[in-house]
């Protein structure tokens, strides 16, 4: 027989366990649901963005390269596709998807939240460039319309995003992409970056590396079918032609070239005086504006003095005062250095 007091213990652990499971909102299986339902509403807008970039970039879109672009199978990249075209979102031509009125609108909101989201990291905090439209990605998927109106705000409406993209604004509306591609620029110009494209994000790294940034300057030297030559703080080198395609810039007048050499301050040795030229424009919102602060200016004065055992951070003579600056800080920072060093004074 039976002992009661078992039965009943073992009657009260299925209902707290059915209780679990099935709780209204936050329940394991509601919670299961509501996962899978963001998942496929997720993968509905990814697939409504790339269609909007593809026709935006003038290029070819299908199953294919929607598949590609969200590392999933070519049949859930159809069943994707079908899903957007019975609800109104897209419709098949003959060279292509292309958005309705109502999908457009829907594809345009998630571009708008994306871009503000980065221009919001790239002006309110401390994140790094490289993690900028990561970050953005999910933020796309989770701020409704209003709370995105009232990013807007705060930010002072602004047209354009840390890369050089057009913020659409609360209307849909949009400026045209700026510049022209580095290919097409004219050998023997000076020109001004106006867009680093940041995907994919290898090739977006590749740019930062090679130390480009929105406002940064370069000088064609030359085009052939291995890329584009360029001239930037007295060093030349070759951007592949994957790479160029990515960057969009504005040929100056030709009196504009200022080729003065010019390193990071990361590699200005200790003892050696080295005198700001500028701050990259890849730092940017509150690091920005404490390095001006710490009275880094154009033309300031700089000396490493003191570097700590684990060689970062390094103190800086500055204005007068020394201060404390992690490499990440100091590579920010392009001088004009006298190369004449001494050895390193270790904390």
């Amino acid at each position: 027989m039976v002992d009661p007091g078992t039965a009943l213990a073992a009657f009260a652990i299925l209902c707290l366990l059915l209780a679990a499971l099935l709780w209204p909102e936050r329940g394991l299986l509601p919670r299961w649901l509501q996962i899978l339902r963001l998942s496929e509403r997720v993968r509905l807008e990814d697939a409504l963005k790339h269609v909007f970039a593809c026709r935006q970039a003038g290029q070819a879109c299908s199953v294919d390269s929607l598949a590609g672009h969200l590392a999933v199978s070519s049949g859930e990249a159809a069943a994707l596709m079908s899903r957007l075209a019975g609800m109104g979102l897209m419709r098949m031509e003959s060279d292509g998807p292309v958005l309705t009125q109502e999908g457009a609108r829907s594809a345009v909101r998630i571009v708008r939240i994306h871009r503000l989201w980065e221009r919001y990291l790239a002006d309110r905090t401390g994140v790094p460039a490289r993690k900028w439209h990561d970050q953005a990605e999910r933020m796309e998927h989770a701020l409704s319309m209003e709370q995105a109106d009232a990013l807007d705000a705060r930010l002072g409406r602004p047209v354009w995003d840390p890369h050089g993209d057009p913020i659409p604004d609360a209307a849909g509306g949009m400026p045209p992409a700026p510049g022209i591609g580095l290919a097409a620029a004219t050998p023997g110009r000076a020109v001004e970056i106006v867009h680093l494209e940041d995907e994919p994000p290898e090739v977006y790294d590749a740019l930062l590396n090679d130390g480009l940034d929105l406002g940064g300057r370069l000088e064609i030297v030359e085009r052939s079918d291995r890329g584009i030559r360029v001239r930037s703080g007295g060093r030349e080198w070759t951007l592949d032609p994957i790479a160029a395609r990515n960057v969009n810039v504005r040929e100056l007048p030709p009196d504009a070239a200022d080729d003065r050499p010019w390193t990071t301050l990361r590699d200005v040795r200790p003892g050696e005086t080295a005198r700001v030229v500028e701050i990259s424009h890849a730092c940017q919102g509150p690091q920005r504006r404490r390095l001006l602060d710490l009275g880094v200016v154009r033309g300031a004065e700089i000396v490493p003095e003191l570097v700590s055992a684990a060689g970062d951070p390094v103190a800086y003579s500055i204005q007068g005062a020394l201060i404390a600056l992690r490499r990440q800080q100091a590579a920010w920072i392009r001088v004009e250095s006298d190369g004449a060093g001494t050895a390193p004074e270790v904390a």
